[in-house]
């Protein structure tokens, strides 16, 4: 299984970072995990963005989705696509009020707005209640704690273990998410301080001891804020575990 990183900066994009979007592989089959402003045009550094088996959006805040629009567009309007999209939806797991937001979001004018329908081009499902079977990969949702329904999920395939937090604060369920997984792809959007809101994001104490907990294999740091200090929140990460624990970058590629 392998890790792409199509943006890695949390909450807006970063003057060297698009937002958050990942892209996971293994045996032929491709799935994205969320689509944050800018991770479009990343994606296209590594492969065809009609190659792509499926999208699983964890949430609904544009640093997760804005790339949704531009998506349409390439689905819609591209003069030779590789197949005929309108024949060959690609299906997209996502928050139950996905369609109607994202048709929003895509809507051209205020006049189209009202009605909107992306279903020529795309297949919606509500985040699965029950593993999904893709390919090789095998993926269960976990609800977590953020201030809009959000998903963390988790990831098996080739006999390895991908878990991805999302957007989260602390909460019960990310033990079992992340449970002895290879890799731990966990939000770090802040350092540990009295100042920052509570239960919103993990800091990168928060995100070490999670690892600590789950006994991941290895944990990567995401979803840093521009405004934030990077290797401040790595070595708060750091202090707190003796897992193998790095930050990620726009483009990095990782075995899990």
């Amino acid at each position: 299984m392998k890790l792409t990183i199509l943006g890695c900066s949390g909450s807006i994009p970063g003057p060297d970072a698009p937002a958050s979007g990942y892209l996971v592989e293994s045996g032929g089959t491709r799935i994205l995990l969320d689509l944050g402003n800018g991770t479009l045009g990343t994606l296209q550094r590594f492969v065809d963005p009609f190659t792509p088996d499926a999208l699983l959006l964890s949430h609904l805040h544009p640093d997760h989705c804005a790339d949704f629009g531009a998506l349409t567009v390439l689905r819609r309007y591209h003069p030779a696509p590789p197949y005929d999209p309108a024949e060959r939806k690609l299906p997209v797991h996502a928050p139950a009020e996905a369609p109607e937001r994202l048709a929003a979001l895509y809507a051209p004018n205020a006049a189209e707005r009202a009605g909107a329908d992306l279903s020529d081009v795309f297949e919606f499902a509500p985040v699965p209640e029950s593993p999904l079977r893709l390919g090789p990969f095998e993926i269960t949702a976990f609800p977590v704690h953020h201030v809009c329904p959000s998903w963390g999920f988790r990831i098996a395939a080739e006999g390895r273990v991908l878990a991805y937090t999302a957007d989260t604060g602390p909460c019960e369920e990310l033990t079992e998410l992340a449970r002895d997984a290879d890799v731990l792809l966990a939000e770090a959007s802040w350092p540990d301080s009295p100042e920052r809101p509570d239960g919103l994001h993990l800091s990168g104490k928060q995100a070490a001891e999670l690892a600590n907990r789950a006994s991941a294999r290895r944990l990567l740091l995401t979803h840093l804020q521009p405004w934030c200090d990077d290797a401040e929140i790595l070595a708060e990460a750091r202090e707190h575990t003796t897992v193998p624990t790095e930050l990620v970058t726009t483009a990095a590629r990782y075995a899990v």
